[in-house]
């Protein structure tokens, strides 16, 4: 299938990319993929095979989810699990927040305490499958526009249709 600009990106919009995240996805700048998106670029067929797998990813499974979590009553959001970047928030935790996340990286946000936590799940399995929720409590991280706050919160792997992880990650009460 040869993708154009245009369908290219639909399809980004349609799954709640960015093209940052595309292009880090394929191994290519963003110039790159805004370029494809312009059709000032034309994709190789590597790359067109490449667009393809991922946006078969997007499965009905993994489109239920993010409706989920979009629709949540509950503070929860969801992010990929390797590269941390928001993937969906429910509308309390996106309230929280004075900017637009979705597609970011969420870490540079993360509190002390959720680093020390995140830098120790290789040595309990996290990775590996041998842990698939922890509890974290966390201590404020200082910032106004993407606030946390001193709690707990409950991270849970949650595996996608193209066999990558995310993480839920929900406030506790």
């Amino acid at each position: 299938m040869l993708y154009t600009g245009r369908a290219l990106k639909r399809l980004r919009l349609v799954n709640g990319m960015k093209q940052s995240h595309v292009a880090e996805l394929l191994q290519v700048t963003q110039a790159t993929v805004s370029r494809w998106e312009t059709d000032v670029l034309t994709p190789s067929e590597d790359q067109q095979r490449a667009l393809q797998r991922l946006f078969a990813r997007q499965t009905a499974v993994d489109a239920a989810l993010k409706r989920l979590v979009e629709t949540s009553t509950a503070r929860v959001h969801l992010i990929c699990d390797h590269s941390h970047r928001l993937l969906a928030a429910s509308p309390s935790r996106r309230a929280e927040w004075r900017r637009e996340m979705l597609g970011m990286p969420m870490f540079r946000y993360a509190s002390e305490e959720i680093r020390k936590a995140e830098s120790e799940l290789a040595g309990i399995g996290w990775h590996e499958g041998r842990v698939a929720s922890l509890v974290v409590e966390t201590g404020p991280n200082g910032r106004d526009d993407v606030p946390i706050g001193a709690g707990r919160v409950l991270w849970e792997k949650i595996p996608f249709a193209d066999g990558a992880m995310g993480r839920l990650v929900t406030t506790l009460a």
